[in-house]
């Protein structure tokens, strides 16, 4: 069986950074994303196929979509290690994966990326910039998200989603 990918590969006005897709986002954050009506958005496809796609080692790369839908995989799986390193409530989750989101991360091009090969670099320093701004947009609004269904059912965690922090997607991770 086939991982999943993503539905935004046939987007006919995205734009791409390197290979890296900046797709429309529903956001409440600031950043360069386009804002979308739409209910459904790439974050919500990032937590929509995150469980059935962990259990997948190959992954073929169809497209630019599919480079954001593998960041948005492994940094949830980053996000759900934070959360299960210490048992925290709904708060300190938010804080916790906040901080996360914020702290300096490696982009595409960046010697610390652990995703070089799969990933092109920035073309220019501006592209750089909006990439980067673009991922703290998203890792923000994905870690909202993900605090949203982890915590759907209260203020504890659920074990649905934190029994995935052993789960290695392609065998990466962001960190």
């Amino acid at each position: 069986m086939p991982a999943y990918h993503s539905t935004y590969l046939s987007e006919p006005d995205t734009r791409v950074i390197g290979n890296f897709a900046v797709l429309p986002l529903r956001t409440k954050f600031r950043g360069p994303a386009y804002p979308t009506a739409e209910d459904y958005d790439i974050l919500d496809e990032v937590l929509d196929l995150f469980r059935a796609n962990s259990f997948f080692r190959n992954f073929e790369i169809k497209g630019p979509a599919d480079r954001t839908l593998i960041y948005g995989i492994l940094f949830i799986s980053d996000c759900l290690s934070a959360l299960s390193a210490k048992s925290v409530d709904r708060v300190e989750a938010g804080r916790v994966l906040n901080t996360l989101s914020l702290e300096h991360f490696s982009i595409p091009g960046d010697p610390g990326f652990p995703l070089n090969s799969l990933y092109a670099p920035p073309n220019d320093r501006q592209e750089v910039e909006l990439l980067r701004a673009y991922l703290t947009q998203f890792r923000q609004e994905l870690a909202v998200r993900l605090i949203a269904r982890v915590y759907a059912e209260g203020n504890k965690a659920s074990k649905y989603w934190l029994a995935f922090t052993r789960r290695r997607f392609m065998n990466k991770s962001l960190s």
